[in-house]
């Protein structure tokens, strides 16, 4: 059995699926409708006659027969191909930095009731007109299509575009998933201060501070066998030794059989060599 959240996953796309059946059913139906005005504006101005003048709208069209009626009527049409578009990339979401800049209430921050706002007023747009079979039934799915998705951004508000959002369902699968804990100790990298304190002269280094808030290190010297006297640890001295394969240092003279030769004397003089 599915979790509630699949459910409702699959809820919101396959609402998302009939909407967008719809919005390209009106997008066809608009241009049929286009199509047909042009050419009965055109059948009624090469008639022209006196009967046909006095009618409010050009027969077998939804033009009104007044000043520039073929143009407000083409331009309705286009805004609504405009329309369309537009609400068919914002369900597909692409581009959605385009829409998160630009259009916001069609971003991923809000819901599907500004959506389901616009498929309403397209649809009530188009049905207010007298049209045929084909524009009636897509206007009207596309009206009921916009009623639910109005309730949707009711119930879900602003995480209904993520709940139904395939990446979105993607993370949330991953993180079903068992993870392995890395049990290592973490690596305390050090502190830029740690050189320079080491490296301070002595008056400098009495009064360097570590990243701990403590003081800094005794070293090896004199500072240090007094801390860890106070601690209670000994540090002896270790004895100048040299391992048995070590040459000696100074060398020993060899010692002579020669028997030490007298010192030469002159007669002349005693102390002369």
């Amino acid at each position: 059995m599915l979790p509630p959240r699949a459910y409702i996953f699959i809820g919101l796309n396959a609402v998302r699926a009939l909407s967008i059946i719809s919005m390209v059913l009106v997008f066809a139906s608009s241009i049929f409708v286009m199509a047909r005005d042009v050419e009965a504006f055109n059948a009624f101005m090469a008639l022209s006659d006196h009967a046909s003048l006095a009618c409010e709208y050009i027969p077998n069209s939804d033009v009104p027969n007044q000043p520039a009626g073929i143009f407000w009527a083409v331009i309705n049409r286009i805004l609504i191909l405009f329309e369309v578009i537009m609400l068919i990339l914002s369900e597909v979401g692409w581009p959605a930095a385009f829409f998160n800049h630009f259009f916001p209430v069609l971003g991923r921050d809000f819901g599907l009731g500004p959506l389901g706002i616009f498929q309403c007023l397209l649809g009530a747009m188009i049905l207010s007109h007298h049209v045929d079979d084909f524009t009636l039934v897509a206007a009207f799915f596309l009206f009921a299509l916009g009623c639910v998705n109005m309730l949707l951004g009711l119930v879900f508000r602003e995480s209904a575009k993520w709940r139904r959002s395939i990446l979105a369902w993607r993370e949330q699968a991953k993180s079903i998933l068992p993870s392995a804990e890395d049990i290592r100790p973490p690596f305390a990298r050090p502190t830029s201060t740690f050189m320079s304190n080491i490296f301070k002269p002595k008056g400098e280094q009495g009064q360097a501070v570590d990243e701990f808030g403590k003081r800094a290190g005794y070293g090896f010297g004199r500072q240090g066998e007094k801390a860890a006297g106070l601690k209670g640890f000994l540090i002896s001295k270790p004895l100048e030794t040299l391992p048995r394969y070590a040459p000696s240092t100074q060398p020993e003279r060899p010692a002579s059989s020669r028997v030490a030769t007298p010192e030469p004397r002159f007669k002349s003089s005693n102390t002369a060599i």
